[in-house]
């Protein structure tokens, strides 16, 4: 990947986001000792399950979820394991080849902890959402830094890795030049706000219609586009159609994918039925099948600018 590929993002977040990362102030948190935590360890960093000492750089670092290996890949750091998705036996196929020596650790809902302990960790990263059970467990193998939640706050999560790992520079450069590139693509196309875009996911059966609360959602935000927003039930990132109510899902734009085989999520059915030819994006031909690891499974810098990279060649 370029040089502009792995550096990315945020003029105007920057520096709220540090703060958010942080717990407070526009400087990062004192560390142990009372220096401050860009400038070295060993260092304390609050987090979602309370505070960790790291005692020197990490060196031997393991991830338990998507955006975390994403995270650590984008700030040159290789883990010594990382954990796959349900349905796949390897790691993402956009991160695949950076971590083709890391080690498989489990998968997200099931990490193999007598795997991880085998590593002899310096630094354990997941998030509250998938492991608050085992934090308990994960820390008495190495620190463990936890972010609480996923998805919409990936920025956030990437400088809190960033501050872990004493690379909080190289995260803020690479969100400055993220967040400048979507801005050049959303004045690109023009008139962004005027474009709506349907994210569509088939997963099991069911579509899911995802929000400005995901991680696709920021992205497209980022750009300045207009995302079909539909009333959520259980979870505010997406909500959930019925094949019958796929027309709830019209827009300018469709973006769409599946979660695993698309004859099993149910996509292959959907596609080829007599409501798809009827959304807009269809009939104007402008319904994009993208690709899953990238825009929905994985949550992070990387996906974030390759999502902008395949935007631009498929709208203008």
């Amino acid at each position: 990947m370029t040089t502009r590929t792995l550096r990315a993002a945020g003029l105007t977040l920057a520096a709220a986001l540090a703060l958010t990362a942080c717990g407070g102030g526009t400087e990062p948190e004192e560390g142990a000792g009372g220096t401050a935590a860009g400038e070295g360890f060993p260092r304390t960093v609050e987090h979602a399950m309370g505070s960790t000492e790291i005692p020197s750089e990490p060196e031997r670092v393991v991830v338990l979820d998507t955006g975390e290996l994403d995270s650590v890949l984008s700030l040159g750091v290789t883990p010594v394991g990382a954990v796959t998705t349900s349905v796949s036996d390897g790691f993402l196929s956009y991160l695949a080849d950076d971590a083709e020596d890391v080690e498989v650790v489990g998968t997200i809902a099931e990490p193999d902890l007598e795997a991880i302990a085998a590593l002899e960790p310096d630094l354990i990263l997941s998030n509250k959402v998938r492991h608050e059970a085992l934090y308990g467990q994960l820390s008495q193998i190495a620190p463990t830094v936890f972010a609480e939640r996923v998805g919409a706050v990936w920025k956030e999560n990437l400088l809190l890795d960033a501050l872990a790992l004493g690379r909080e520079e190289e995260a803020r450069s690479a969100l400055e030049e993220y967040e400048a590139d979507a801005a050049a693509l959303g004045e690109d196309l023009g008139d962004p706000s005027g474009t709506t875009v349907s994210a569509l996911r088939f997963v099991e059966g069911t579509i899911r219609v995802y929000t400005g609360q995901s991680f696709i959602g920021t992205v497209l935000a980022d750009i300045g586009l207009d995302q079909l927003e539909l009333p959520t039930d259980q979870v505010p990132t997406f909500a959930e159609l019925s094949p019958e109510e796929l027309t709830q899902a019209d827009a300018d734009l469709v973006l769409y994918s599946s979660y695993g085989p698309a004859t099993d999520s149910g996509e292959q059915s959907v596609v080829a039925g007599p409501l798809w030819p009827r959304l807009t994006a269809v009939a104007e031909q402008r319904a994009y099948a993208v690709e899953d690891d990238v825009f929905y499974t994985g949550i992070g810098l990387r996906a974030a600018t390759l999502q902008l990279e395949q935007l631009r060649d498929l709208a203008l």
